[in-house]
């Protein structure tokens, strides 16, 4: 079974940074698919964020060239990096595994974009 926990949002101004972490218990990190995803009130559930087993990564247009995912095997931990942001990225962000064929969600962290 895998938990994931979500850490690192909070409110921010407009322009401002923040940087998200998730970490993953169990052995199965490093053979995973990553990713984050949005939701915002009213909204669907969207992803803003995924990083693949050989590194290479994904991004919306939404968020391309201000947000960056990384991730690190040591320690079982994924990040978001997230630059420039803008109250339109006001959400509750989750983290999010899949490997072998099962997919697992982390509890959310509320990010706030405002002024």
């Amino acid at each position: 079974q895998v938990q994931l926990v979500e850490s690192g949002g909070g409110l921010v101004q407009p322009g401002g940074s923040l940087r998200l972490s998730c970490a993953a218990s169990g052995s199965a990190f490093s053979t995973s698919r990553m990713a984050w995803y949005r939701q915002a009130p009213g909204k669907q559930r969207e992803l803003v964020a995924a990083i693949f087993i050989g590194g290479g990564t994904t991004y919306p247009d939404s968020v391309k060239g201000r947000f960056t995912i990384s991730r690190d095997n040591a320690k079982n931990t994924a990040y978001l990096q997230m630059n420039s942001l803008k109250p339109e990225d006001t959400a509750v962000y989750f983290c999010n595994l899949f490997v072998g064929g099962s997919m697992y969600w982390g509890q959310g962290t509320q990010v706030t974009v405002s002024s």
